[in-house]
């Protein structure tokens, strides 16, 4: 019988996410998780089905931590919709993301393990999707300047903007990343 305490879950996801990132998709077991929670042994095992359960649950915990917080939205939503904000709004997304480092190698462990699970491939691929939808969204309400294309140029060049920040710091320095991000948007972005 799977255990119904939230924020036990809620801790036991986030050991799960900071051991993919550390240990990656093969050092994910209940035991390493109970571990890096600092619970009981047996305890992970009490509240996921199987490996499978918290491998996708640490996908979607990932998902809810890079949410941005409300109040930064509602500035963005009033803010001049022109090339200048967008950029703004890029350097936050990537800075945002960037600023959760284990969560988003976890999902790179993810996405790589999902190349040998179907199941988990087919709720990573609604779940990327979703948000892709989501930015797609946002950016046609928000009376941006560009297209559909521009956001999906840009989601793709920051995905690998922010992968090359988290696995080799030194390539970059903060100041050419802030380069990138104004460069592409400019060069991407039509009005």
């Amino acid at each position: 019988m799977v255990r119904r305490n939230d924020g036990r879950r809620a801790a036991l996801v986030d050991a799960a996410i900071e051991v993919l990132a550390g240990e990656g998709a093969r050092g994910l077991t209940f035991r390493a998780v109970d571990a890096a929670a600092g619970v009981p042994t047996g305890t992970a095992s009490n509240y996921f089905s199987n490996r499978d359960d918290l491998l996708t649950q640490a996908g979607a915990r990932v998902y809810e931590r890079l949410t941005p917080d409300p109040a930064e939205v509602e500035r963005q939503r009033t803010a001049k919709p022109d090339k200048e904000t967008y950029v703004e709004l890029m350097r936050e997304v990537v800075g945002r993301v960037s600023g959760f480092r284990t969560g988003y190698l976890a999902l790179l462990e993810l996405r790589l393990e999902a190349t040998r699970r179907p199941e988990l491939r087919a709720v990573l691929t609604e779940r990327v999707r979703a948000d892709l939808d989501a930015n797609l969204s946002y950016h046609e309400a928000s009376g941006l300047p560009g297209d559909a294309m521009a956001v999906k140029l840009l989601y793709l060049a920051f995905n690998w903007l922010i992968v090359e920040q988290l696995t080799l710091p030194d390539v970059l320095s903060e100041a050419e990343r802030d380069e990138i991000v104004a460069a592409a948007v400019e060069r991407i972005v039509t009005e």
